[in-house]
């Protein structure tokens, strides 16, 4: 499997699906139509039936089964990488036996990534890792999670000895911009439980997630030409720091972990007229994550009632915490465990501090926790995976579809 996940991971990356938070269509860009044509004829030489891609550019497939009664389950990773950096002409570089040090990505521009900054590569010392030049991201954010896919439905295939129900495999568009479920046909997909690929670290398993909301706040200022201003001019982008100080700095993703919440100021857009601040909202805890969004609400308005009305907030849902929906179906999160165990790689069973396709999925009726696919430090040019990792992850899929007919699931 090693080499097979490795080249699918190559030709994967080596294709441009950023995706476009501020497009309204879906998927939010065409391109992400060149990796799924890839992909469509990769299932179909493969030997899965009924491939399909739909005009929203969801694909779908399915093995079927080799023995009676059991299950389908579904196996889901996403094509688009994130709109934060560049995936146009990433240019990977492999390391072997990775020394555990720092790592410099791009020499001439001074740039890398450091056991400072990133002390979390260290784990990786002794493995093969792949890298960036520094220039992209790597796509590892979830190119590794469909290679993964890929390379266990195909062993599975051509091993028809291990027993296992219908394997539905489905890959979507647009998760990075909070959009891989809107049009996922939960019906249609077959599967009874799932699993998405779309973890970080070698053993990682995650069924708990943050409930999650975005806030986009609107500042309208005066604006006047600055020779004539005194008294006229009410410039929006000074109000905007308002804004900023209103909201606890003990409580902002870089300066929280685990299980504590925040607010995140995301993108902020403007000039003296008019500026736009978008905020994430997040929580664990449900109860504490509408506490959030009361407070954040209340801030606005005080603030809104200091400047004549001039700041407004929309507050709006993004998705919510699966294990909600998890607790009721443990079998599935136990049953990847034991999987791990069974491949030789030990589970680190850890809350998502972001959201997956599975979330929402979850909440659409098909529980979903999510496995890990080998890489760390996404949505930037420091992103890396491991190959021992991706091979893994192969493997689990295949134990896991195994291991459902075993038990009779």
């Amino acid at each position: 499997m090693r080499e097979k996940v490795l080249s699918r991971f190559l030709n994967y990356v080596s294709i441009d699906t950023q995706s476009d938070p501020n497009s309204t269509t879906t998927p939010s860009t065409e391109k992400q139509f060149d990796l799924a044509k890839v992909l469509v004829k990769e299932l179909e030489e493969i030997g899965l039936e009924d491939v399909t891609l739909d005009d929203n550019c969801y694909i779908m497939a399915k093995l079927p089964a080799n023995t009676e009664g059991i299950s389908p389950i579904g196996f889901i990773s996403h094509m688009d990488t994130s709109p934060d950096i560049s995936g146009k002409d990433i240019k990977p570089r492999i390391i072997e036996n990775y020394d555990g040090k720092d790592i410099v990505l791009n020499e001439e521009k001074g740039i890398v990534t450091s056991l400072k900054d990133y002390p979390e590569i260290a784990n990786f010392k002794g493995q093969t890792i792949i890298v960036t030049d520094g220039n992209t991201l790597l796509g590892a954010d979830d190119k590794a999670g469909i290679a993964e896919i890929v390379t266990g439905v195909e062993y599975l295939k051509n091993h028809p000895e291990i027993k296992h129900g219908d394997i539905m495999i489905g890959f979507t568009p647009d998760e990075e911009i909070g959009c891989g479920a809107d049009h996922f046909d939960v019906k249609k997909f077959g599967a009874k439980y799932a699993y998405t690929f779309d973890g970080g670290e070698l053993g990682e398993l995650e069924y708990e997630n943050f409930n999650a909301a975005t806030a986009v706040v609107t500042i309208a200022g005066r604006n006047v030409h600055p020779g004539s201003a005194k008294d006229k001019m009410i410039n929006s982008v000074y109000m905007s720091a308002e804004v900023m100080d209103a909201f606890p700095k003990s409580e902002r993703p870089e300066t929280t972990e685990g299980y504590e919440g925040f607010y995140h100021l995301n993108e902020i857009h403007g000039n003296a007229e008019t500026t736009t601040m978008i905020y994430i909202i997040r929580d664990h805890d449900r109860a504490k994550f509408e506490e959030r969004k009361e407070f954040f609400q209340k801030q606005i308005d005080e603030l809104s009632k200091k400047h004549d009305g001039r700041i407004s907030v929309e507050i709006t849902d993004s998705y919510y915490n699966m294990r909600e929906i998890i607790e009721d179906n443990m079998f599935v999160a136990d049953l990847a465990v034991e999987a791990m165990k069974d491949i030789g790689v030990e589970p680190n069973v850890i809350p998502i501090r972001g959201g997956t396709d599975g979330a929402r999925l979850s909440f659409m009726g098909l529980p979903c926790p999510n496995l890990f696919a080998g890489g760390i430090n996404f949505h930037g040019r420091n992103e890396l995976v491991s190959i021992e990792a991706m091979e893994a992850g192969a493997k689990l899929m295949v134990r896991i579809a195994e291991k459902y007919a075993e038990q009779g699931l």
